[in-house]
């Protein structure tokens, strides 16, 4: 979901590592709000309920969902690119693969 709105892998990657780095390494159990001008980490609900009720959070995304979307994402990618590989390891690109099977199938 966050590919679609047009955040890139490399945002997300920094945006971790800013986490790592102030001390936060439980990922899953954090929610980031944003109000437009400034990021808000929130460990539980009740900062979450808080922001929300002062008016300043407007987005605001659950770090484990992503997090596990992001892995299963990651995976599907790892385990598509492992298919192609005995096709180009053949000196094949896969669209010449995909025609071939097209006309042996």
């Amino acid at each position: 979901r966050l590919l679609d709105t047009g955040i890139s892998l490399q945002q997300i990657r920094a945006a971790v590592a800013q986490l790592h780095e102030a001390g936060v390494h439980d990922l899953a159990q954090t929610t980031l709000m944003s109000d437009g001008a400034s990021v808000y980490l929130c460990t539980s609900n009740d900062e979450v309920i808080d922001l929300v009720s002062r008016g300043q959070g407007v987005f605001g995304i659950a770090v484990g969902k992503v997090l596990t979307e992001v892995t299963s994402s990651l995976v599907d990618m790892d385990e598509h690119r492992d298919g192609a590989t005995g096709a180009v390891d053949a000196g094949i690109d896969e669209l010449a693969a995909r025609r071939q099977e097209r006309k042996s199938g």
